[in-house]
């Protein structure tokens, strides 16, 4: 059931979602080119795990600042303002956990096959509130402790 999309500058690899698990969860391979980042945003009705398998990460979640790297993992849970960055000259390369199913729906609806292509940011903003996602900046900015609920 391999997708590959590209999404926001990175390439997300759905290896599993709620048609395979029954909902439980989606598995997600992310390759992050050298210097990308995540906006601030919060998932409020799903965890998300990430797991390094090449590179290294480093993650703003909440108040803590964590860099992982190959073949470290980091949970963060449900509500908790975060920002995952590959801030290096190399890429990053990732398995991410979403639990339950909801992150690998917004992935293939908004994700688009060419890495240059602008994906539709209405449909990003449609289902994100319909999965609980919110977008709490601009890409480029960290999350704040007064976005925390």
């Amino acid at each position: 059931m391999m997708q590959y999309f590209w999404f926001f500058g990175s390439c997300l690899t759905i290896l599993a979602d709620h048609t395979t698990t029954g909902g439980q969860y989606d598995l997600i391979e992310g390759y992050f080119p050298p210097g990308s980042q995540t906006p601030p945003h919060r998932h409020t009705r799903y965890s998300e795990q990430l797991y390094v398998l090449e590179g290294e990460f480093t993650i703003w979640a909440g108040e803590q600042k964590l860099v992982l790297s190959t073949g470290e993992n980091f949970l963060i849970p449900a509500g908790t303002p975060h920002v995952v960055a590959a801030l290096g000259d190399q890429p990053a390369n990732g398995l991410m956990i979403a639990a339950p199913s909801a992150f690998a729906r917004l992935i293939a609806a908004v994700g688009t096959q060419n890495r240059t292509d602008i994906p539709n940011i209405e449909l990003f903003d449609r289902i994100s509130a319909d999965i609980g996602d919110e977008i709490l900046g601009p890409p480029g900015t960290l999350p704040s402790a007064s976005t925390e609920t």
